[in-house]
């Protein structure tokens, strides 16, 4: 078919009409900075508590501290951050556990004895020993008293022996109560002191302190 000159005049001025529009279009979708940029931040902060609550719904934690069994390491009211994906207890962590053997409430212990390892401990001296090697504790807080559970030579397959660094006060293996425990019902390691507190001088109640927000070493 032949298209006359009047045809193909009129073909490309609608050309020409689509693509000026478009121009007009863009340039009229781009002239905000102000809406482009709430936009950015917008998305990047609902992607960003997207992230936080898969983070922490499959790969870690946050705890309250309850109690003053783990203190100076911890204080109670404590918010701590706990990484549970892939954890297998080892000897120093600070852990969370569901509960004790007789005790219904999370607890907040150290891992002193794994599965295998031979444990003894001197009252009379406070010294622990775990396979002959006596434990250098400068975390500690108090004498290791004696409590009312035996503690086995060996810790049987699949149980930790834990401690509070609170010693005197501490609710723990030394206790039927809690005893030794399954290593399933520990949630995972405390990691990080994401909100702590501290006691002012001369205070009984804890305060937020944030020079005090740190990682958790051994």
């Amino acid at each position: 078919m032949k298209i006359d000159d009047e045809m193909y005049n009129e073909i490309f001025e609608e050309n020409d009409l689509e693509n000026k529009y478009s121009e007009k279009l863009k340039v009229k979708l781009n002239n905000n900075p102000l809406s482009n940029c709430l936009y950015d931040w917008t998305s990047s902060i609902i992607v960003a508590i997207v992230a936080v609550v898969i983070l922490l719904t499959f790969c870690f934690r946050l705890i309250d501290v309850d109690g003053t069994s783990m203190e100076n390491t911890l204080i109670n009211t404590d918010k701590v951050i706990v990484s549970e994906l892939f954890y297998t207890p080892d000897n120093g962590d600070v852990v969370v556990i569901s509960h004790g053997e007789l005790y219904d409430k999370p607890l907040v212990k150290r891992v002193i004895a794994t599965q295998g390892q031979t444990l003894s401990i001197d009252f009379d001296k406070n010294e622990i020993y775990v396979d002959g090697k006596l434990l250098d504790e400068p975390y500690i807080q108090g004498d290791t008293v004696k409590g009312n559970a035996e503690i086995p030579e060996v810790i049987p397959d699949g149980k930790v022996f834990v401690l509070g660094d609170n010693r005197p006060v501490s609710l723990d293996s030394r206790y039927t109560e809690v005893g030794l425990i399954d290593e399933e019902s520990i949630i995972g390691k405390a990691q990080f002191v994401i909100i702590p507190h501290s006691y002012p001088e001369g205070e009984l109640i804890p305060r937020f302190d944030i020079t005090k927000i740190r990682y958790i070493y051994e």
